[in-house]
């Protein structure tokens, strides 16, 4: 580890004597780039400055304890080194954290789709208070929210929402949101004031580029169809619909939100390389995500992550154990909370593999 360090901490000196370099100073882009790469090294660089100095401390005391004859001093000295060392773990263990391998995608925006799964019409009108749950969660973070296509129900929820949240960081806040979310609550319509359950799957995906994952013109198939349920004049009268197939792995998006066709196959092409990039990732990360699942679940849409219990105004994450009193709360988007405590919780499990590998 330290050698990793001091390598980090020489890597972060030249960076800092680049950015006085007048070549770089005149070329916004190389500027920009090596700003960033310092900005990155600066937490790590200020820790380890701050553990060395931090050594240098437990040394002179250790001198003090070896040469020091006066009992009182001594008792002094003894309890101070053992404070150091208490010091020295934690800051260990906050270098060690540091230095975990860095999720490529965590700056990335998202994609999030929400299905409507068991419980009929009740599954759809929680879909839709999901949606709009991580749509308030995004509008609280300054991101930004679009809906690239939705299918409603015949009693305004969501049988399937997609939705774009653009944000740096996004994916690193979100990408533990996937699997099946469970509510227990009595429905508008049940006049005997019975408990239903009801359950949505999420899926979190990395938004990506062209340049991320390049899509063959020759593997898809584009059907136009026309445009159905809610909405202006081109409904079920111009065939603004898209439908894209993807031949090799049978992936299949259909978008119908904008008029246009042209917006609609570029918002569905959007939506299916997100996909297509998350299956090759997982395909080439499976021993990954297996160390991952023992800890804060593997994000399959057949495991339940989650339960809102409205008549005890409840959120349980199951990954975690943890259950708060709070629903109204987190269904406005307080969701910082739970994350926080997966984002920990995943940590603390990579750090326990560090130390075992």
């Amino acid at each position: 580890m330290l050698e990793k360090l001091r390598g980090l901490e020489k890597a972060y000196d030249k960076l800092t004597e680049t950015l006085a370099d007048p070549e770089v100073v005149s070329s916004p882009e190389r500027y920009r780039k090596t700003a960033q790469a310092h900005a990155e090294l600066s937490a790590i660089v200020d820790k380890y400055r701050g553990y060395k100095s931090l050594l240098e401390e437990i040394a002179g005391t250790k001198g003090l304890l070896e040469e020091e004859e006066d009992q009182e001093l001594l008792e002094m000295a003894r309890q101070e080194f053992q404070e150091l060392e208490e010091r020295q773990a934690f800051a260990e263990e906050a270098l060690r954290a540091l230095l975990l391998p860095k999720d490529p995608n965590d700056k990335k925006s998202v994609i999030l789709e929400i299905r409507a799964g068991t419980g009929g019409d009740e599954a759809t009108l929680f879909a839709q208070g999901i949606f709009r749950m991580y749509s308030r969660y995004a509008e609280n973070r300054g991101w930004k929210v679009e809906v690239l296509s939705a299918n409603q129900s015949s009693v305004g929820g969501f049988k399937e929402v997609i939705g774009l949240i653009q944000g740096e960081n996004a994916y690193s806040r979100l990408k533990y949101e996937s699997g099946v979310h469970r509510v227990q609550r009595v429905p508008e319509t049940e006049t005997q004031g019975r408990l239903h359950t009801s359950a949505v799957t999420v899926a979190i995906l990395p938004e990506v580029d062209e340049v991320d994952v390049k899509i063959d013109p020759k593997e898809i198939r584009v059907d136009r169809f026309c445009s159905s349920g809610p909405g202006g004049q081109s409904v079920n009268t111009t065939y603004s619909a898209i439908r894209i197939t993807h031949l090799p792995t049978g992936e299949v998006v259909s978008c119908q939100d904008e008029k246009s066709q042209i917006k609609n196959k570029a918002k569905a092409l959007k939506v299916l390389r997100s996909r297509l990039y998350e299956k090759a990732l997982q395909e080439q990360q499976s021993e990954i995500a297996e160390t991952r699942r023992a800890m804060v679940g593997s994000g399959d849409r057949s495991e339940k992550i989650r339960t809102y219990n409205y008549p005890q105004n409840r959120v349980t994450d199951h990954r975690v154990g943890l259950s708060l009193h709070q629903l109204a709360a987190i269904m406005e988007g307080a969701l910082d909370v739970i994350i926080d405590a997966l984002i920990s919780s995943d940590r603390e499990s990579a750090l326990r593999d560090q130390k075992l590998g």
